[in-house]
Order: C-alpha cells, then structure tokens, then sequence
C-alpha cells in the first residue's frame, strides 16, 4: 500500500540525508492523516491506495500553484525547491493522458451529447471531466474545450 511505502521513504530519505525528499514524504504523510481523520478514522489506520492517489493529487496541483506564484514574485530559490517536490509527488501519480487523447475523447463526447455551439460548453466540460477523472489534467481538457468552440 501507498501508505505504508511512504513510511519506509521517510526511513531512506532520513539515511541518505535527503532533506528535500524527507519533507515531501513527511508532507505525504500528514496529508494522508487528515485525509483519514476528515473521513472519520483514526490517525493511525492506513489509508487505501485511491484515497492515497487523489491526496498526492492534490499536493502536486498545490505544488504547481506555487510554482505559478512563486515565479511572478521571482522567488528561483523556492521555484526549485517546489520543482523537485513535484518532481517525487509525481512519481506517485498514474501517467496523465497527452492532449492529443484527450483531444479525441473531447470530439468524442461532443458528438455523442450533440453539442453544436459554446453556450452548452459547461455540459460538455463536465461529462468528459466525469469520464477522465484521474486520467487527464483538468485545465489541458479546458484548454481542448474551449479551442472547439
């Protein structure tokens, strides 16, 4: 499980004194507590693994958040430190779809919905979002959207 393979990193990341890794698996870690202390358990069950997946999903947009605002206030030093933060989140991440299977998927379910014009463009950003949940960038599927319209 997820869970417990964060634990032993912390374990390797304090031994090889890999302080940038320790404080993303320590941030991993906390995460997955409030995450089971917000569903009602106690702090020291384990978390299953799609719970476990949608929490690091949610620290790496974060990740990426403060990149965005870390670059237009010309902090470098923190970009780079976010950066490799991500980086190990990642990791963790199953593989995105790229925008050109998205692209198809969009098409696709446009077609199928019969949608001809931008103002049914919400109904449609929303039924592909239910069917990639998990498997697509939300602003790359906008990004497709709206360039149809």
């Amino acid at each position: 499980m997820l869970h417990e393979q964060i634990k032993n990193k912390i374990k390797e990341s304090m031994m090889a004194k890999d302080q940038v890794a320790l404080d993303t698996y320590r941030g991993m870690l906390s995460a997955f507590t409030n995450e089971l202390v917000a569903k009602n358990k106690k702090p020291n069950e384990i978390l299953g693994d799609e719970d476990a997946i949608v929490v690091v999903a949610r620290l790496a947009k974060q990740r990426k958040d403060s990149i965005e605002q870390f670059k237009k206030g010309n902090r470098d030093d923190l970009v780079k430190e976010e950066s490799a933060q991500l980086a190990i989140l990642e990791t963790y991440l199953p593989k995105l779809m790229d925008k050109e299977e998205v692209e198809k998927v969009v098409k696709n379910k446009k077609e199928e919905l019969g949608i001809i014009d931008a103002t049914k463009k919400g109904m449609l950003m929303s039924a592909v979002m239910k069917d990639l949940k998990g498997k697509a960038d939300g602003m790359m599927v906008k990004e497709v959207v709206d360039a149809l319209f």
